[in-house]
C-alpha cells in the first residue's frame, strides 16, 4: 500500500482491520524520541511491503484505542492478521519490528531476531538504509544503550527505573566511574554477580536533577532493585557487608551471571531460608520473638518506622496497608540486629519487610503485593477476622467516596504510569485542584470492576462527590472551556 495512514478514532481502526489484510499498528507520542526514530523504519517498511497495511496512533491523543490494545508506553507496536492480534512489540528495535512485519507478510517463517546487518531477508534496502543510519547516531546497533533514552518528565523517569531489574544511576560508567562511591557500588555489583543495568548521571543534567526528586535522595549513586530504591552508596556497602543484598536480590529473582560468588544455603540465606552463622534459636529469643510476631493482628518487621520506611519495599506495603485501612503495628528491624538475625530463622524467610497476620507470616513484599493485586489479601484478612468481608460494589463506592474529587488512575500523581493519567494530574495540580488518587495497577479487582460500575472502559476517571466526570479526553474540554475547578467545587 506503500503509505502510513493516521487513525483518527476506534472506529476508523476498526474499519480498517475489517478487511482482514496484514496489519502493523504504530503507537507513538510525539515527545519520545525512539518513538520518532522508530517511526523513520515504519514509514520505509511500506515500501518494502506494499500488501501490509500501515497504521500509526499517536497513544495519548487516542485513549479508546491505546487502552484497547493495552498501551503503556511507546514506541509500542501491534500487528494483525485476519483482523485479529497475532503479535506485539515494545521499545526501538528496528530488527525485529521488520522481521515481525515481514511474518504477518507471509515472507518468511520462523522468524528470530535479526541484528540490523542481516535484515535482508526481512527487508528491502529502504528500511536498510535507515536502520544503518540510526546505528550510527545511536552507537553499535548490538550495543544496549540506556543513555539514548529521552528523559524529560516523571514518567520517562520511571520508565527508566522500570527498565532492568537492578538499575544503577551513577556518576560515569561501570568501565570507567568518575566518583569513588559510584566505583565501590559497581565492584559490589560485580562481586555479587548480579546483572545490572546504568545511567551515566554526568551526561543528561534533566535526569541527574529529576532522579533527586523522583527519589527524594540528593546524591549519587542511587541503586533500584525491581523499581523500588535501596539507597546509596553507604547503604548498599552495610547490606552488601551485613549479605542482606544478595538475599534482597535472591528474594526478588534477580538474575546473576555466575554462581561463584553466590552464597550457599548455609552461609547467606537461600531464598526463603538460612541466615549466616548458627540456625539455632535461644529458647529465651524464640519466645520474644513470638511475642512480637502476635502482638497485634497484623504486624509488619520492617526498615523503619510507617512515617519514615527505610527501603522501598517497606514503604510499599506501608502504602499499601494503609490504603486498605488495615490498621497493624510495626517493628523497625533496623533498631534490633537480635531481632532482625533471629527473625529470618524463626520465620524460615530472608529478608524484609515481613507480614504476619494473626501469628502466620503472609510474606514478603513482592508476595503481599501480588496477593494485594489479585485480591487475595482481602480474603486472608477477612477470613482471619482483621477486617469485614466487603462486597465489591461497597468496595467501589467506599473508594469513589473517599474523597471530594478522586482519581483512578495508572500510577501515582508523582509517578504516572501513562500519558492520559498524567495529563490529568497536571491539569488538576495547575488549577489548585485538592484531590485523592488510586493507582489501579496496584488492585486488578477495582481496575476490572471499575469499567463495569462506572460503565467507562479506559482510565483515568476522575470523579466528584461520588458522580463521574470523565476520562482524560472530557477533563482536558472542561479545562480548556475554563469550567474544570468550577466543575469540582460545585
Amino acid at each position: 500500500m506503500g503509505v502510513v495512514k493516521d487513525v483518527k478514532s476506534k472506529s476508523e481502526l476498526d474499519s480498517a482491520l475489517s478487511g482482514g489484510a496484514p496489519a502493523a499498528i504504530h503507537f507513538w507520542a510525539s515527545w519520545c524520541e525512539p518513538s520518532k526514530q522508530m517511526d523513520q523504519v515504519f514509514s520505509h517498511l511500506c515500501t518494502d511491503f506494499p500488501h501490509v497495511l500501515f497504521l500509526r496512533v499517536e497513544a495519548e491523543e487516542q485513549p479508546e484505542i491505546s487502552d484497547a490494545y493495552a498501551v503503556s508506553a511507546v514506541p509500542y507496536f501491534v500487528f494483525c492478521k485476519d483482523g485479529k492480534t497475532s503479535d506485539t512489540l515494545e521499545g526501538a528495535n528496528p530488527s525485529v519490528l521488520a522481521n515481525k512485519v515481514a511474518k504477518i507478510a507471509g515472507t518468511i517463517d520462523n522468524v528470530e531476531t535479526a541484528a540490523p546487518a542481516s535484515l535482508g531477508m526481512a527487508a528491502g534496502p529502504t528500511v536498510l538504509e535507515t536502520v544503518k543510519d540510526l546505528a550510527k547516531q545511536n552507537g553499535s546497533s548490538k550495543t544496549k544503550t540506556t543513555n539514548a533514552i529521552p528523559m524529560d518528565n516523571l514518567t520517562r523517569l520511571q520508565q527508566l527505573v522500570d527498565s532492568h531489574p537492578v538499575f544503577l544511576f551513577m556518576k560515569g560508567t561501570p568501565e570507567q566511574p568518575k566518583c569513588k562511591f559510584s566505583r565501590k557500588v559497581v565492584e559490589i555489583l560485580k562481586n555479587e554477580g548480579v546483572e545490572f543495568e546504568t545511567f551515566d548521571v554526568l551526561i543528561d543534567d534533566d535526569v541527574r536533577e529529576g532522579m533527586k526528586k523522583f527519589s527524594n535522595w540528593p546524591t549519587f549513586p542511587q541503586l533500584y532493585c525491581k523499581g523500588e530504591l535501596l539507597g546509596g552508596c553507604d547503604i548498599v556497602v552495610a547490606m552488601h557487608e551485613s549479605g542482606e543484598l544478595m538475599e534482597v536480590f535472591r528474594d526478588h529473582g534477580i538474575p546473576f551471571i555466575s554462581k561463584q560468588n553466590v552464597p550457599s544455603p548455609g552461609a547467606q540465606g537461600s531464598g526463603k531460608g538460612g541466615v549466616a552463622g548458627s540456625t539455632t534459636l535461644s529458647a529465651e529469643l524464640a519466645s520474644r520473638l513470638g511475642t512480637l510476631i502476635n502482638s497485634s493482628s497484623v504486624v509488619l518487621f520492617m526498615k523503619g518506622k510507617p512515617e519514615e520506611p527505610k527501603c522501598g519495599f517497606s514503604s510499599k506495603v506501608v502504602d499499601l496497608l494503609k490504603q486498605e485501612k488495615v490498621e497493624f503495628q510495626s517493628f523497625d528491624v533496623l533498631s534490633d540486629d537480635e531481632v532482625r538475625q533471629g527473625l529470618k530463622t524463626f520465620s524460615n524467610w530472608s529478608s524484609y519487610p515481613q507480614l504476619y497476620v494473626k501469628g502466620q507470616l503472609i510474606g514478603g513484599s513482592d508476595i503481599v503485593l501480588e496477593m494485594h493485586k489479585s485480591g487475595a489479601l482481602r480474603k486472608v484478612l477477612a477470613e482471619k477476622g482483621v477486617i469485614q468481608e466487603e462486597k465489591l460494589e461497597d468496595r467501589l463506592k467506599n473508594l469513589i467516596s473517599s474523597s471530594p474529587v478522586m482519581l483512578f488512575m495508572k500510577g501515582k500523581p508523582d509517578a504516572p504510569s501513562c500519558g492520559f493519567s498524567s495529563k490529568v494530574v497536571n491539569a488538576l495540580r495547575e488549577e489548585g485542584i485538592s484531590f485523592a488518587s488510586f493507582d489501579i495497577l496496584s488492585d486488578e479487582e477495582v481496575r476490572q470492576g471499575l469499567k463495569t460500575y462506572s460503565n467507562w472502559p479506559t482510565f483515568p476517571q476522575l470523579y466528584y462527590k461520588g458522580e463521574l466526570i470523565g476520562g482524560c479526553d472530557i477533563v482536558m474540554e472542561l479545562r480548556k472551556a475554563g469550567e474544570l475547578k468550577s466543575t469540582l467545587s460545585e
